[in-house]
C-alpha cells in the first residue's frame, strides 16, 4: 500500500497513468495507417493519457489537501473504477492524537503517535499584537515604552495570556512541524537532543503534521524547527516541501516556508539547488569555541564553512536569511559576543532572531534576563544589523523553542528530565494544537 501523502502530484500521474482512459481509433481505421503514422498515433495516444492522468492527479490533490477528503468515494467526479484502484493500492495516511494541549497565550501542541507507536509533536504558534509591540517596540529606548511596566522580569519575552479564537482572531498561525523522531544533533540547550535519534520521518509523515493542524486552523506558514535536523533528513524534507509548495497540494507560498538547519553544510548547498524556500541557520555563538561546545555539529562544519554556505545559498530579490541566536546567560549575551556576531553575518542578507533560552529540568543553562536581552539587541540595532526578539510561546506547556520532545524511544538523559512529562499539562478538547516561533 502506498500512502498518498508521500507521493508529488507528478507522482501520482504516473502512478495512475494505465488506468487512463483513451479512446482509440476503430482496428481497421488503424490497419491503413502506413508504419509511421501509426506510431505517431501510438504517440498522440500517450500524451492524451498523459494529460488526462496529471488532470486526475490534479483532481486528487484538490480532493484531499484543499477540501480534506480523506474518502476515495467521496471524490465524486473520480470514475469508479479509478476510485476502486485507489482504495486497493493507495492509503490516506492520518496521524493519530495522543494528547493536545493548550497554553495561555493560545499557542497549541500536539503529540502524535505514529504507526510503530513513536512519538513526535507539532505545534500551532499564533502571531498577535504582542508581536509588534515586542519586537518593533524593543528599539524604541525605554522611556518611549509605554508597556514596560506591565511585564515582570523574564515575561517581557513572553507570549500573553488571551482568550482569542485560534480559528479566527489571528492573522498569522504558524505550524512548527518536526523532522524526525528525536535528534541526533546533540545540541546542549535542547530538549530534543537529549532524546537521541529514533529514525527520521517519511515524506507523508511531515506532511500530514500540516495537514492535520490545518484542520483545527487556517495555518499560515510552516517552520521546521519541531523535533529533529530537517537537513539530516534532506530528500524527505525536500519531497515534502514540493507537496507544500504545490498549488493543487498544501498551496503555501515559498516564503511562507522555512526550514531551519543547525549547519549541515552539504545539505544547505543542495536544499538551495533542490527547492525554493526560506532558510534558517542555528548560529548561537559568536566564535567556532563556543559553538562547539553546545553544538557538535560545529567540529565538522565550522562558523566559516557555515557562512561561506549561506553566502552562496540562492535568494531571490528581498529575501534574506534568518540566523536564530539562543541566548545563554552568561555563556554568549555579552556585548563582545554581539560584536563579534555583527562581523560574521556582515555581508549576507540576513535577519538576526534573538531567541532568549527556554528552561527546562535537567539543563546546566539559564535564560538571561531581560535587559540584557535589550541591550544585546540594541547594540545589534545600532550598527544596522535587522535584529528581533522571538516571543518565546506556549512555555507553561513546554511548547516554547527548544523544550519538544517524545514521551516513547531513545531518551539520552531522561533522570535529568524526568519531570518532563505530559502529564503535567492541562489538555484541551480534541482538535487543538501547539509551538515555535513565527515569522514572515
Amino acid at each position: 500500500m502506498i500512502y498518498f501523502q508521500s507521493l508529488t502530484k507528478d507522482e501520482l500521474a504516473d502512478l495512475i497513468l494505465p488506468l487512463s482512459k483513451v479512446k482509440r481509433p476503430r482496428f481497421d481505421a488503424a490497419a491503413q495507417l502506413s508504419a509511421e503514422d501509426l506510431a505517431q498515433l501510438e504517440a498522440d495516444l500517450e500524451k492524451k493519457a498523459q494529460r488526462q492522468s496529471k488532470y486526475r492527479a490534479q483532481q486528487i490533490f484538490h480532493w484531499v489537501y484543499q477540501r480534506f477528503v480523506t474518502e476515495w468515494d467521496g471524490m465524486t467526479d473520480l470514475s469508479k473504477e479509478l476510485r476502486e484502484w485507489l482504495k486497493g493500492n493507495v492509503e490516506i495516511f492520518r496521524l493519530k492524537e495522543h494528547v493536545s494541549h493548550q497554553a495561555l497565550d493560545g499557542t497549541h501542541k500536539f503529540l502524535w503517535d505514529l504507526s510503530d507507536k513513536k512519538t513526535i509533536e507539532s505545534v500551532i504558534i499564533p502571531a498577535a499584537l504582542q508581536e509588534k509591540k515586542s519586537i518593533e517596540g524593543e528599539a524604541l529606548a525605554d522611556d518611549q515604552d509605554e508597556d514596560a511596566e506591565e511585564f515582570a522580569e523574564g515575561q517581557r519575552f513572553s507570549g500573553r495570556q488571551t482568550q482569542a479564537n485560534i480559528k479566527t482572531d489571528f492573522k498569522r498561525l504558524t505550524a512548527c512541524i518536526s523532522s524526525q523522531v528525536g535528534c541526533a544533533m546533540a545540541c546542549k540547550f535542547c530538549l530534543t537532543g537529549v532524546q537521541g535519534l529514533d529514525r527520521h520521518l517519511e515524506a507523508h509523515e511531515i506532511v500530514t503534521q500540516v495537514f492535520e493542524l490545518r484542520k483545527v486552523a487556517p495555518i499560515t506558514n510552516i517552520v521546521f524547527m519541531g523535533m529533529g535536523e530537517p537537513l539530516h533528513n534532506l530528500q524527505n524534507v525536500i519531497k515534502a516541501c514540493k507537496i507544500m509548495l504545490d498549488q493543487d497540494g498544501l498551496n503555501f507560498s515559498k516564503r511562507k516556508i522555512t526550514v531551519s538547519t543547525s549547519g549541515l553544510v552539504p545539505a544547505i548547498e543542495e536544499l538551495g539547488r533542490s527547492v525554493d524556500i526560506s532558510l534558517a541557520i542555528s548560529l548561537n555563538a559568536s566564535n567556532d569555541e563556543q559553538r562547539s561546545a553546545i553544538m557538535p555539529v560545529n567540529k565538522k562544519w565550522n562558523i566559516e564553512a557555515l557562512l561561506n554556505a549561506c553566502r552562496n545559498y540562492p535568494l531571490g530579490s528581498h529575501r534574506r536569511i534568518t540566523f536564530e541566536y539562543v541566548m545563554l546567560k552568561d555563556f554568549n549575551d555579552s556585548v563582545d559576543d554581539a560584536a563579534r556576531v555583527v562581523k560574521l553575518i556582515r555581508g549576507i542578507p540576513s535577519k538576526l532572531n534573538l531567541i532568549p533560552f527556554n528552561e527546562h529540568s535537567g539543563s546546566v543553562y539559564k535564560r538571561p534576563s531581560d535587559e540584557v536581552v535589550k541591550k544585546f539587541q540594541r547594540f545589534l540595532l545600532d550598527r544596522n544589523v535587522t535584529a528581533t526578539v522571538r516571543i518565546s510561546r506556549g512555555r507553561d506547556i513546554s511548547a516554547a523553542c527548544g523544550q519538544l520532545r517524545s514521551i516513547f524511544g531513545t531518551a539520552r538523559g531522561s533522570e535529568r528530565h524526568k519531570d518532563w512529562a505530559p502529564s503535567a499539562m492541562s489538555p484541551v478538547s480534541a482538535g487543538a494544537a501547539t509551538e515555535i516561533a513565527a515569522r514572515d
